[in-house]
């Protein structure tokens, strides 16, 4: 019969990871609350009305079914204790505590962290009121433009000025008007920071760590990264801009600290650590950490994972990952295109019938992870703001990105938008590369 996993979440992150869990010769069912298109009725996966916002009433329904592990997609539930009470409950949870998803929910909490344990980061000061911030901005001795709700805000609560009237106003927004709400109660004011930047997940047992390939995420909406930020509208892995030298740097500086200066203050980190980074003349340095995978860099990473990711996840769970490594396809790259709604993203309608999924997966041989869908009336249609991505792989960045341009092409859906230069960076990066060798 095989073990029974849930997972909580409906984007394409959550997709992407039931998707990889289900190849597991261990795991005989993936049940996914709430899921969405891409998950209904696949194979061992399917969609399932479960209490995930209770967290007492998720415990005994796990139990009631027999759930081996459950895997939470959003920050949220792990920032509000998901993992604390199922954990109270016996049932093996792949995500941290609620006090270690502070490196996340408190971007005040992070900041402080990384100056006690000596990671690099960006200089930093934290303000709770909107006077003291803007004189910090005007009067700093480096380039403070870059202002933070210190609280969850969706992935949105940062906002990167031009100069310093705009890093002002952006502060009242945050702490008078309360843009992201109590979010903002706290804002961190820091140094802008130049250079590459990307990302390097790390799957942790408390003490050990197992690094992923760096991935680079693309945030803006239109091409040569314009427009409004947005949750992501494509990545590749792995970033050939990163070299093996910088992230041995990353683990041993970053990343190592990170998990041990976590389980010194009593915070034992278990699940995914996300390090958001800039790779600076200074060498790398942290933008942010993460307490869950990133969407859309989850749709390239998992991909190029060639061992079973469930195993992992659940060594994870017990203290025993060095002996469930896992191992990557290290002759590929990987790139996912994300097709969102038109008018995200700000408001955008529902309900477009969407086609051309058939053709990619069994014509062009090309993944499609859902976020935004639903079905109705037999179709499956648009629900949201990012309705899905396609990711096709290479043994070459360039023929990887080229393909994933044609699986994006062939989606169709009333005013789908999607950007045409994902991987251009990694893609320049290596012709430059190539002229310099020549």
């Amino acid at each position: 019969m095989g073990d029974t996993v849930l997972v909580v979440g409906s984007g394409g992150r959550e997709h992407t990871l039931a998707w990889k869990i289900a190849q597991s010769e261990s795991v005989g069912q993936v049940i996914m609350a709430p899921g969405n298109a891409g998950t209904k009725n696949k194979g061992k996966i399917d969609n399932a009305d479960v209490p995930v916002s209770d967290h007492k009433k998720l415990a005994d329904w796990c139990k009631e079914n027999n759930i081996s592990l459950v895997v939470v997609g959003p920050e949220n539930p792990l920032a509000d204790g998901i993992a604390d009470v199922l954990a109270a409950n016996n049932v093996p949870c792949f995500g941290p505590s609620a006090k270690a998803a502070e490196i996340e929910a408190s971007k005040n909490f992070a900041k402080s962290f990384m100056d006690r344990h000596q990671i690099p980061t960006a200089k930093w000061q934290s303000f709770t009121d909107a006077e003291s911030a803007c004189q910090h901005i005007n009067n700093a001795p480096y380039k403070a433009l870059v202002v933070k709700a210190s609280g969850l805000a969706a992935g949105k609560g940062v906002i990167v000025a031009k100069d310093k009237d705009e890093a002002c106003n952006a502060v009242k927004e945050i702490v008078q008007d309360k843009l992201f709400g109590q979010a903002g109660d706290t804002v961190v004011i820091e140094e802008l920071l130049e250079g590459e930047e990307f990302s390097v997940l790390a799957f942790s047992d408390g003490t050990c760590l197992a690094p992923m390939p760096p991935a680079q995420d693309h945030k803006r909406l239109l091409e040569g990264d314009e427009g409004p930020n947005t949750g992501g509208m494509g990545a590749y892995c792995p970033c050939p801009q990163v070299s093996a030298e910088t992230l041995k740097v990353i683990q041993t500086d970053i990343l190592h600290k990170a998990i041990k200066g976590m389980k010194e203050e009593g915070r034992p980190y278990v699940g995914v650590l996300y390090a958001g980074l800039m790779l600076t003349s200074e060498g790398p340095k942290v933008l942010e950490f993460n307490c869950r995978f990133g969407d859309p860099e989850t749709q390239v990473l998992i991909p190029l994972l060639k061992s079973d990711l469930y195993s992992t996840m659940l060594a994870c769970t017990n203290g025993t990952l060095s002996a469930a490594l896992p191992t990557w396809h290290d002759d590929k790259f990987a790139v996912g295109v994300v097709l969102a709604s038109g008018g995200y993203p700000g408001a955008y309608k529902k309900g477009m019938p969407i086609t051309g999924l058939d053709k990619i997966e069994k014509e062009m041989g090309q993944l499609v992870f859902h976020a935004g869908t639903t079905i109705k009336d037999g179709q499956v249609v648009t629900s949201g703001g990012r309705v899905l991505a396609t990711v096709a792989m290479a043994s070459d960045l360039p023929t990887a990105v080229a393909k994933a341009q044609e699986g994006a092409a062939t989606v169709q859906f009333t005013d789908a938008i999607y950007r045409k230069d994902i991987a251009k960076r990694g893609c320049d990066f290596i012709t430059k590369q190539r002229s310099v060798e020549d």
